[in-house]
């Protein structure tokens, strides 16, 4: 029952702008969950949802999930701005970066979680990327190297 409504509140918060508990239980109680706002209030915290702004001005609840366009427009930005080079050695990727950049550029760079690496490492300058593969390593640098310009 209980992944059932949560599976239920997904849908809902992401159909509709539901900016109160109060307005999550009432539609809730329509899809026939018999459902207290005790209740409502735990599956909020259980499900990690968050208030965003809506594009009206409004806030609602969200999975926090829902600005991931914003993230990656920031991080192709600021890989763009901040990269120097990008280059592939068996499953890793060394990206060089100016000087000071590269802890933002790599923080940013995992907020997307590429599913293909196993893990990054940033120092001042540079980003080590674990890859899955020698073979994911070369496709991800040619990728990652567009973004900077180069082929």
């Amino acid at each position: 029952m209980k992944t059932r409504r949560h599976a239920k509140i997904l849908e809902l918060i992401k159909a509709q702008d539901i900016d109160t508990q109060e307005e999550l239980l009432r539609n809730l109680r329509a899809c026939g969950f018999d459902v207290t706002q005790a209740t409502v209030s735990r599956d909020i915290k259980e499900l990690r949802l968050v208030k965003s702004l809506s594009p009206n001005g409004k806030y609602k609840y969200s999975t926090g999930r829902d600005n991931a366009r914003d993230i990656s427009s920031k991080f192709y930005s600021l890989f763009g701005d901040s990269v120097m080079s990008v280059e592939a050695a068996g499953n890793m990727i060394v990206v060089k970066c100016m000087t000071g950049m590269a802890q933002a550029v790599c923080a940013s760079m995992d907020t997307l979680h590429f599913p293909d690496f196993i893990g990054t490492l940033a120092g001042e300058d540079t980003i080590l990327i674990i890859c899955k593969t020698d073979e994911i390593a070369e496709e991800k640098q040619n990728e990652l190297r567009k973004l900077i310009g180069g082929v």
